[in-house]
Order: C-alpha cells, then sequence, then structure tokens
C-alpha cells in the first residue's frame, strides 16, 4: 500500500534528500550534550497518527539496543506533548536520537509555547514518568533561538 502524499517524508522514499535519517558514521546535528556518533533525525507532522510513527522510527533505529522500549516510552510522551502542549499542533516537531555503548539520548524540538506547570492532582503524569526512567537530572528542557523548545532525556545502562 502506498503511503498517503502528507504523511511522514521518511516513509514516502528513500529519494529524499538525507535530511532525516543520518548514515553511519556521520554525527547527527544539534544534539547538544553527547558524543558525535550515527544518529537519528525525523522532521513530523504536527498530528497524532504520527505519535505512532515516531515510536516505529525509533525502535528501527534503536534495535538491539538494550534499552530501547524505555526510549521509545520516552519518544513517544515527548512526541505526543510536542502535539498536545505547544505550537507544533498543525505544524511540525522534529525528533533526534542518539546512542552509544551504554547510553542513549532523546529529544524532541517542538515550535515552542507557554509553559504551563500542572496542577497538582496526585497521579503520575508523562514527565513524571520520564523522570522515574531516567533518574535524577537525566531530563531537562532548553530553548531554541527561535523561540521553540527541546525537551530531551539521557538514559544509562
Amino acid at each position: 500500500m502506498e503511503p498517503a502524499a502528507d504523511t511522514h517524508p521518511q516513509t514516502r522514499a528513500a529519494t529524499l534528500p538525507d535530511r532525516h535519517l543520518h548514515q553511519p558514521g556521520q554525527p547527527a546535528p544539534d544534539l547538544p550534550g553527547t558524543a558525535t556518533a550515527p544518529g537519528y533525525a525525523g522532521t513530523f507532522p504536527g498530528r497524532a497518527d504520527q505519535v505512532g510513527q515516531v515510536r516505529r522510527e525509533i525502535a528501527a533505529h534503536l534495535a538491539g539496543c538494550p534499552a530501547a522500549h524505555d526510549i521509545v516510552l520516552i519518544a513517544s510522551e515527548l512526541a505526543a506533548n510536542a502535539i498536545i502542549h505547544t505550537q507544533s499542533r498543525g505544524g511540525t516537531f522534529t525528533v533526534r536520537c542518539l546512542a552509544s555503548p551504554g547510553q542513549a539520548r532523546i529529544e524532541v524540538e517542538d515550535l515552542g509555547g507557554p509553559w504551563r506547570p500542572r496542577n497538582p492532582d496526585g497521579r503520575p503524569h508523562g514527565l513524571d514518568i520520564i523522570a522515574a526512567l531516567t533518574g535524577p537530572d537525566q531530563w531537562g528542557t532548553e530553548t531554541t533561538g527561535t523561540g521553540g523548545r527541546i525537551v530531551w532525556a539521557r538514559l544509562t545502562w
């Protein structure tokens, strides 16, 4: 079955320029705080149906990684947050992942918007789950020069 014309460019064809999946031996761009190594980067439409695509692509990139399931869960949560809570809804967001022996970093760059502290309701939320998986000080946010935001997480094993 042929993908729809408006689906994520990574799924359409290998004839596109290499701007989403980076080849072995080439560093993934803009991964602050990581060593230079082959990585993944993909830009997705800001629609709910793209969260599943993020999960599939990160899982494929991390095939054989002992922490792949946790990283895919984190990527899913960060992608959903970009779509639900930022100006990326209806726009785009970018996912980057870099794995090296014993560690991986996943990040989602969105188009920004106001950061709203949640009201305490006694139940865990997505970022609480990320903090539980990564441990203290192993996730955070950064602002971009264009008003966007990068939310990142690092796992070690």
